[in-house]
């Protein structure tokens, strides 16, 4: 697999370096993607470098994940308008771990294979060299004519002309570079990846490598992803899509998926997938035959919800899917945690109920056009049981005074009416 043919059907070149394709062709090389660990999960935002990883392993060369302790307690100017808040080295810690354990998911760091991944710190080599050292040895091969011409940090110096920049912030392409060159020295890394802000950084990794040891180093960048409205890719109302369960539900990262418009799912799914092209334009085909199949969507939500969870989470999400829809059973709604069940319901109404009222027993039509307004009358409730149209936990209702108790209540916390085919109510019961 020749991994830069593969980056360019794939949509996922932005610039390259001069040489870089002729370099990797003459044999396993190592290549690295920073990650600064401002969160303890990964968000999609992440997936594009991470599948660049997973491609050039899938080429036979090594990748390098550098999770960035030392500059993610500095933060890179590069598309930003105002200076991060830094975190502590405990709390940046705790996110590298986190991470490592996600990126193991797309990335083998385990095997005894010659180009299994590596997961580094840059606080590692950082930590200990001093100020004076770093100006001596790194400083002074960097001009600040040099550093000052980097889009990045023209762009912030026009934008915030009242606040400016800190020389905090300022030093970050050369704390960048030196990364660069530390993996350069000691791990035979002679490339850097990431998205196209970042070019600014990684090209002076290479001119510091130039100058400091007389070797060639390369850079290649992959485009910043958007959607096709000109949205900012994987936010939500809500926030970030991130990878872990706590604060995405798999219910939820699969829902972002399936949700995108045809012209993102084309191009999205050469991006987040390994799926090879003639599958691909396959499916491409076949979604421009029945587009309200829409066979990419179903196709993408499967293939990334399985990397991110797993075959169950995701058989899960779509059982979950159907909920809303009729096409559930209670069983599934049993089966559901109580993040993916509020996912589902977010924005239906909700009542509460004093959970000792259903010690011991309230009847339904009491608890539904009573204790709650899902009826506004126990006349309009009667009539719509006998027509078969009201349900509690996907279970038809056939007796309106059937007694409702704590044991019906899903997770010990919620209760489900149905009204009708579409009209859902969540009571939760404190």
């Amino acid at each position: 697999m020749n991994f830069v043919e593969e980056l360019k059907w794939r949509g996922m070149i932005h610039d390259m370096m001069p040489g870089t394709e002729q370099k990797l062709q003459q044999g396993m090389t190592s290549a690295y993607v920073g990650i600064d660990p401002t969160a303890d999960s990964l968000h999609i935002g992440h997936l594009v470098g991470v599948m660049m990883l997973k491609h050039f392993q899938r080429a036979g060369h090594r990748p390098i994940a550098l999770v960035g302790g030392a500059t993610g307690m500095i933060g890179d100017p590069s598309m930003k308008s105002q200076e991060r808040n830094l975190l502590d080295e405990a709390t940046l810690r705790h996110n590298q771990n986190a991470i490592g354990q996600q990126l193991a998911k797309f990335l083998d760091f385990e095997s005894d294979l010659p180009n299994r991944a590596l997961l580094v710190n840059n606080y590692d080599w950082t930590k200990d060299y001093t100020f004076l050292h770093f100006i001596r040895d790194i400083g002074k091969h960097i001009t600040v004519n040099y550093m000052m011409s980097k889009d990045s940090v023209k762009k912030r110096l026009a934008a915030d002309s009242r606040e400016g920049m800190s020389f905090t912030e300022f030093s970050y392409q050369l704390l960048q570079g030196y990364d660069f060159l530390y993996l350069y020295e000691n791990y035979g890394c002679c490339l850097q990846m990431g998205g196209s802000d970042q070019w600014g950084n990684i090209t002076t990794g290479t001119e510091l490598i130039r100058k400091k040891t007389g070797g060639d180093a390369f850079a290649l960048t992959c485009p910043l992803i958007t959607k096709a409205d000109g949205g900012k890719f994987g936010k939500t109302e809500s926030g970030n899509v991130w990878l872990d369960r706590r604060y995405t539900s798999p219910y939820k990262f699969y829902q972002f998926w399936l949700n995108v418009s045809d012209a993102d799912a084309e191009k999205y799914i050469k991006i987040f997938t390994a799926l090879d092209k003639d599958e691909i334009d396959r499916l491409i085909a076949e979604q421009h035959d029945a587009p309200h199949l829409r066979p990419l969507q179903k196709r993408l939500a499967k293939e990334v919800t399985v990397m991110v969870h797993s075959e169950d989470d995701y058989a899960l999400a779509v059982e979950a899917s159907q909920i809303l829809f009729g096409g559930a059973t209670s069983d599934v709604l049993k089966k559901l945690d109580e993040a993916t069940l509020l996912d589902i319901f977010a924005g239906v109404p909700v009542y509460e109920i004093d959970k000792t009222e259903l010690q011991s027993g309230i009847k339904a039509v009491d608890l539904l056009a009573e204790k709650t307004a899902v009826f506004s009358s126990k006349g309009e409730m009667r009539k719509l049981v006998q027509a078969g149209g009201v349900s509690i936990n996907k279970e038809k209702l056939n007796d309106f005074d059937l007694p409702i108790r704590a044991d019906d209540l899903l997770g010990g916390k919620y209760l489900l009416a149905q009204r009708g085919k579409k009209n859902y109510f969540l009571i939760v019961a404190k």
